[in-house]
């Protein structure tokens, strides 16, 4: 097994864990991170009705600045959206990924930003 499909199978196995314990309702719902090599995505979903209430990436960011300071505006951004659609609390999901770094930094924008989890 090559270094990369372990990584990717801890991954999954602790997806799976988090996955178990956090759900997100229309009133609290679910901020999920997805971290790619060159981006971040937030999102916050409704698991009752299976919708995405709200999301923010780091796309459409052009300046330059690190990653992790990237991430920090994607979390006050969706923080704005969530305000926007009348939700201050949420549950988070970090998808598997360690909380520090880029999630960590979108987390504490996000608490910037207003939202509470």
């Amino acid at each position: 097994m090559s270094v990369l499909s372990k990584k990717l199978a801890r991954r999954t196995k602790l997806r799976k864990k988090i996955r178990s314990r956090v759900f997100g309702t229309p009133e609290k719902p679910r901020l999920s991170v997805f971290r790619s090599n060159k981006d971040i995505y937030a999102q916050l979903i409704d698991d009752v009705h299976g919708k995405t209430i709200a999301a923010a990436s780091s796309r459409g960011l052009t300046e330059k600045m690190t990653n992790v300071e990237k991430s920090n505006l994607v979390g006050k951004a969706l923080a704005e959206k969530a305000k926007a659609a009348g939700i201050e609390n949420c549950v988070f999901d970090r998808n598997g990924y360690l909380y520090h770094g880029r999630v960590k930094s979108l987390a504490e924008g996000a608490r910037e930003g207003g939202l509470k989890f």
